[in-house]
């Protein structure tokens, strides 16, 4: 054969492999003239859940709840009494995502697959499990299979998007590959990816589905630990380059909100199927009215995770009662990209369901609360495991607590922060953590609460989250 003939048969052959193989660094895109778009999430104990089971008593649902809630966060826990063995791991481990509360709807590939996976402010990485499976966890919708997807394309080991991925590899035929470890063993291991992601949008009558294109992903092919059958993964939207929210910063320009139905107890409209929570992306996530309260997104570290994923605020005290306590920095955090070290101190986790403060500040916080609230305090009943519960066969007051963000009173009602466990007992929702302060998604809910990444801002604004 002529050396010039195979030569140019050698390049068209790299070429056809490289196309095949490797995905070109193009930001995912909105397939559509919208510059944003708002989605519906299901509570995973909502009647719209694939978990849901009416069976269980709306007591025992709140139970669940609170243990998703302590296993979510345990890995703190842990990391709290070995953090530098974490901090040094090979490989480092987020918190739990399938402890989540929140699913979405989403439909993966050309043509779309639809499934179910969490959605997780604590997870950067988005991931499902993909054919074909070296070790799968049970799924009970099929698993996606890439070779079926005409829009699937694998990411290069030399692509900004792998160097993006922490822990990245680089596997057989210039392929990048993920690890990903969680607090309590599960895993998820894979090839870094793109395809479009198409969604159910409630923005538009005009638009149904929402479908963007060249969403950079994990395909994981060897999955295993506590994942539930009926989620294929992870929506990652934590603070990080490789998560949904930056990807798609073009075009949603670093803003995002949500509104939490509230369903923490038993005299709220927990079963409601009409009442589904709401999260937006691009100019419907802006956040305006006379009410709204404006604190800094704090960009730093955890000294746990080494790697800057969490959405922290600074809390400077907090009020009960009229007496304000001061509120001490957290151990478990280290600076970043400020100046002052103890700036940065609570995490805003919309996965936790309970609102978790630092072990030295609650015992503080509980004496106060105690002496003002004035009812029979009684014990948690078994599977509670939350330490300040009162009957309420008789009306018993319970007080506003007020959250004293940097330059945001944010005033939650008893509904924040108590939780009717049973027909004659309501207990706190706030508990003890170990050094770590974490604002839940109880406390969160009937507030639209908006990021804004690029002036690095959180809002608060008290909302009616089953009319938004």
């Amino acid at each position: 054969m002529n050396s010039k003939v195979f030569f140019l048969l050698s390049i068209l052959a790299f070429l056809a492999f490289s196309k095949l193989t490797l995905v070109s660094c193009r930001k995912a895109k909105i397939n559509h003239g919208l510059d944003g778009f708002t989605l519906e999430l299901i509570h995973r104990d909502s009647p719209l859940s694939p978990y849901y089971n009416p069976s269980i008593t709306p007591s025992q649902r709140l139970r669940d709840a609170f243990q998703r809630s302590f296993s979510r966060v345990s890995f703190y826990t842990k990391a709290s009494i070995h953090p530098t063995t974490l901090v040094n791991h090979a490989i480092q481990s987020d918190i739990i995502p399938d402890y989540a509360d929140y699913l979405m709807k989403i439909a993966i590939g050309t043509p779309p697959r639809k499934t179910y996976a969490i959605l997780d402010t604590g997870s950067d990485l988005t991931w499902i499990q993909c054919k074909p499976c070296n070790r799968c966890y049970k799924q009970i919708l099929p698993i996606f299979d890439p070779k079926k997807s005409s829009t699937y394309k694998t990411i290069g080991c030399q692509s900004k998007e792998c160097k993006f991925v922490r822990e990245s590899t680089c596997g057989s035929k210039n392929v990048c590959e993920y690890e990903v470890h969680y607090g309590d063993g599960s895993y998820s291991i894979g090839d870094v990816a793109s395809d479009t992601f198409t969604f159910d949008s409630t923005y538009s009558k005009k638009v149904n589905d929402i479908s963007i294109e060249n969403v950079v992903f994990g395909c994981g092919h060897n999955n295993g630990g506590n994942f539930g059958n009926h989620t294929a993964g992870i929506v990652g939207i934590g603070y990080s380059n490789i998560s949904i929210i930056h990807q798609l910063d073009k075009q949603i320009k670093g803003k995002f909100s949500y509104c939490l139905v509230p369903n923490g107890d038993l005299s709220l409209p927990y079963h409601s199927p009409n009442t589904t929570s709401k999260i937006n992306f691009g100019p419907k996530a802006f956040v305006s009215g006379t009410n709204v309260l404006t604190t800094p997104i704090i960009r730093k570290k955890s000294v746990v995770l080494g790697y800057d994923l969490f959405y922290f605020l600074n809390l400077e005290s907090i009020s009960v009662g009229g007496k304000k306590l001061e509120f001490k920095s957290s151990q478990l955090m280290s600076s970043s990209d400020v100046a002052d070290e103890d700036l940065g101190n609570i995490i805003i986790d919309s996965g936790t369901t309970l609102t978790y403060l630092p072990e030295n500040f609650y015992d503080k916080f509980e004496s106060i609360l105690v002496e003002t609230i004035k009812g029979s305090r009684k014990i948690a009943p078994p599977g509670v495991d939350l330490p300040i519960c009162y009957e309420t066969k008789s009306v018993v007051e319970f007080p506003n607590i007020v959250f004293h963000f940097t330059n945001a009173d944010v005033e939650t009602l008893p509904m924040n922060a108590f939780s009717k466990v049973d027909e004659e007992l309501t207990c706190l929702t706030i508990v003890k953590g170990d050094h770590y302060g974490i604002y839940g998604n109880l406390a969160q809910m009937n507030f639209l609460i908006g990021y804004d990444l690029v002036n690095h801002k959180l809002t608060f604004l008290p909302t009616d989250c089953t009319k938004h």
